[in-house]
C-alpha cells in the first residue's frame, strides 16, 4: 500500500515541478515555486476508519480490505478526473475571500493549532525549533553557514533531541522505529476488480473526499496567484486526479491532492526544484523501505514548528490579499474548521476515557451532534458561508440567495452538514436522522428572504431615480 501511494506524489511532484519550469520560462521569472503536493491528510483517516478498518473487522481479510481500498481510490481519481473541468470556471466565479478564507481555517486551525500541541509537549525541542524558525523566516536572521531558517529549525531541534537521549535525558538512544530496508516496487495491478461488490457501499463515504480535495486545489491554486504564480487550475487539478488514479492502480489506498502552503514555501526559499527533491525521497524511499527511518530519527517537535509557519502565512494571506471589505467574510470561512477542530480533539479524548460518542446524553450528545453537523463538509461550508458574506457585503442579494439554495440542496445529500460520524452521503428520501430536512429548510428560508431583500433594495432604487 506504502508503496503505491507513494508514487502518486513522485508523479505529482514531477508534474508540479514541470508546471512551475514552464511559468518561469513563460513569465523570464527566478522566483517561482512549485505547487507543494502529497497525500490527503483527511482522507487517510477516512480510508483506515471507514474502509480499511470495516472491511478488515467484518471479513478478517487483509487482502480484500487492501483491494476495497484501492478500487475506492480509483472511484475518488476518476471523479476527481470529471470535475478539475470546472476548477478555472470556479475561480473566476467565487470570491478571494471565500477561496482564501476556507484554507485560512483549515491553516490556523489545523495546521497551525495541533502541531503546536506536539511543539508543547516537547518544549525543550519544540520551543526552541520554533524560535529558530520565526528568527529565520520572520526576523530575517541569518542563520550559520547560510543555512535556509526553516532547515536550521529543524536541525536544531533535531540536534537537542537526540543530545538529550544521548546524555540519558528524556529518550531512550534507540531508534522508537523498526527500520527494515527492502525493495518494493509499485506495479500496476486488477486485483481491484474482484472488489467492487463489496466496494459499492463504502462510495458514499469515499466519494465526498473527492469534493473536498477538488475545492482545496481550487483554493490553493488561487493562493498561489496571490502569492504571484499563475497556474491553470485544470492543470493542477487533473494532475492530482491523474495521480490518485495511477496510485490505486498500484496498490495505494490513499488519494493524492496539492498542499496548503504554497506562500510559506515561497517565503523559506522553495523553488521550482523543492517538489522533484520531494517526489524522488518520498517516491523512491518508500519503494526501498527507507521513510521508516525518516519517522525514526526526526522528532515530531522539532518538524512542527514549520506546520507552524506555514499556517500563519497561510492565515495572513486570506485577510492581506482580499478586499478589507471582505474581511469578516474570511473570518466567517474559519468557523467550520473550528467544529472540526473540536471534534477531532474530542473524539481522541472520549476514545482515551473509553466513552463512544453514542453513549452521550443531554446537552453533551446535542453539542456532540451540533459539532458533528457543523463540521462534516466544513471546506465546502466554508467556501459557502464566505462567499454568501461576501454578496451580503457588497449588495448582490439575488447570489446570495442562489448560494442558500444550494447550500439547502447540499444539506438534503449529506454533501455538508451530514449527521453521519462518517460524514457519508444519503438519500433526501432516506435521510439518517431529521437534522438534513431542517437545515435544507433553514436554508431555504434564508435564501427566500435575500431574493425578498432584492427585490426591496430594486423599489428603494426605483423610487431614488423617480425622486
Amino acid at each position: 500500500m506504502v508503496p503505491g501511494t507513494a508514487l502518486g506524489v513522485l508523479v505529482g511532484d514531477l508534474a508540479y515541478t514541470w508546471l512551475a519550469v514552464r511559468l518561469r520560462q513563460r513569465t523570464g521569472r527566478d522566483d517561482v515555486t512549485a505547487m507543494p503536493f502529497g497525500i490527503d491528510t483527511p482522507t487517510l483517516f477516512a480510508m483506515v476508519f471507514g474502509v480499511l478498518g470495516p472491511v478488515m473487522t467484518a471479513t478478517g481479510d487483509p487482502v480484500l480490505a487492501w483491494k476495497v481500498g484501492m478500487a475506492a481510490t480509483l472511484a475518488i481519481g476518476l471523479a476527481k478526473v470529471g470535475l478539475a473541468f470546472g476548477g478555472d470556471w470556479a475561480r473566476r466565479v467565487v470570491p478571494r475571500a471565500a477561496l482564501l478564507g476556507s484554507i485560512g481555517g483549515v491553516a490556523i486551525l489545523l495546521i497551525a493549532f495541533l502541531p503546536t500541541l506536539k511543539i508543547l509537549r516537547d518544549p525543550l525541542v519544540g520551543l526552541v525549533a520554533l524560535g529558530v524558525l520565526l528568527l529565520g523566516l520572520f526576523g530575517g536572521v541569518r542563520m550559520p553557514g547560510g543555512l535556509p531558517g526553516a532547515f536550521a529549525a529543524a536541525l536544531a531541534g533535531t540536534a537537542l533531541f537526540w543530545l538529550r537521549a544521548w546524555l540519558g535525558s528524556g529518550h531512550d538512544w534507540r531508534l522508537p522505529v523498526a527500520v527494515r530496508l527492502g525493495v518494493a516496487v509499485p506495479w500496476p495491478t486488477l486485483a481491484w476488480l474482484d472488489s467492487l461488490e463489496a466496494t459499492l457501499p463504502y462510495l458514499s463515504l469515499a466519494l465526498p473526499f473527492a469534493l473536498v480535495t477538488i475545492i482545496g486545489g481550487i483554493d490553493n491554486t488561487e493562493s498561489a496567484a496571490a502569492a504571484g504564480d499563475e497556474y491553470r487550475t485544470r492543470d493542477i487539478l487533473l494532475t492530482e486526479a491523474g495521480a490518485t488514479v495511477l496510485a490505486a492502480l498500484c496498490g495505494g489506498v490513499i488519494q493524492n491532492t496539492p498542499y496548503i502552503g504554497h506562500p510559506a514555501y515561497k517565503a523559506m526559499g522553495a523553488r521550482a526544484g523543492y517538489t522533484l527533491a520531494t517526489g524522488l525521497v518520498i517516491g523512491g524511499g518508500a519503494a526501498a523501505g527507507a521513510l521508516s527511518l525518516l519517522v525514526a530519527v526526526l522528532p515530531e517537535a522539532a518538524i512542527a514548528p514549520i506546520l507552524v509557519f506555514i499556517g500563519l502565512e497561510i492565515t495572513a494571506q486570506g485577510f492581506l490579499a482580499s478586499p478589507p471589505r471582505h474581511g469578516a467574510a474570511v473570518a466567517l470561512a474559519f468557523v467550520p474548521t473550528a467544529a472540526a477542530l473540536v471534534l477531532i480533539e474530542a473524539g481522541g479524548l472520549l476514545s482515551a476515557a473509553g466513552v463512544s460518542p453514542a453513549r452521550l446524553t443531554g446537552e453533551a450528545a446535542l453539542t456532540h451532534q451540533t459539532l458533528l453537523v457543523l463540521g462534516n463538509g466544513f471546506i465546502l461550508t466554508g467556501v459557502v458561508w464566505g462567499w454568501a458574506l461576501v454578496t451580503i457585503i457588497d449588495r448582490h442579494f439575488a447570489m446570495t440567495g442562489v448560494l442558500f439554495s444550494f447550500a439547502s440542496a447540499a444539506a438534503l445529500f449529506g454533501v455538508i452538514h451530514s449527521p453521519e460520524p462518517s460524514g457519508a452521503l444519503f438519500w433526501p428520501w432516506a435521510p439518517p436522522s431529521v437534522l438534513p430536512a431542517r437545515l435544507a429548510g433553514a436554508y431555504g428560508v434564508l435564501a427566500a428572504i435575500c431574493w425578498l431583500a432584492t427585490t426591496a433594495a430594486r423599489s428603494g432604487a426605483k423610487r431614488r431615480i423617480s425622486a
